[in-house]
């Protein structure tokens, strides 16, 4: 097995998580999943790197931005017709939680995302999103505390 096969293998469904926190569309984010590696594979793969986790995420991050800023995104939002599919309905089982993850606006949704979901420090986010530390975590909070009021009575069990 070659090195590229083992970081797909092992990074395939992190970045793929990212990818749809950020787009809401599973279509998009693999394909964004596959970018990042043909980008790995053409600009990275030849030099050691002590952090790929982080690189990957950042390579992630940057590739979902564009995407968003993108006509063809913003010619698909206009456009669709269709009923917006939910991550409870893709990845597992419903739950309010996620729902209201998806419902926070980007800056919040992708730090919530980052912290809880992937385990990342606030000074590991502050990197891969080229954000101040101190943006991030008051990010963090303001996004707890939406998270908070929208799911205040909610039963969890």
């Amino acid at each position: 097995m070659n090195h590229l096969e083992d970081v797909m293998d092992e990074y395939t469904d992190l970045l793929f998580r990212i990818a749809y926190y950020y787009t809401k569309d599973v279509q998009a984010s693999e394909d964004i999943v596959q970018e990042v590696f043909i980008k790995y594979y053409y600009t990275y793969n030849h030099q050691a790197h002590e952090e790929l986790k982080a690189l990957l995420t950042k390579i992630t991050s940057n590739k979902c931005k564009d995407y968003l800023k993108s006509w063809a995104y913003r010619k698909l939002v206009l456009y669709k017709k269709l009923p917006i599919l939910k991550i409870t309905d893709i990845l597992y089982e419903s739950s309010a939680l996620e729902e209201e993850v998806l419902a926070l606006p980007l800056k919040f949704r992708e730090i919530i995302t980052y912290y809880y979901f992937e385990g990342f420090t606030t000074k590991e986010i502050s990197a891969i999103i080229a954000t101040p530390e101190s943006t991030v975590k008051s990010r963090l909070k303001r996004g707890r505390e939406l998270l908070k009021e929208k799911l205040e009575g909610v039963d969890f069990t």
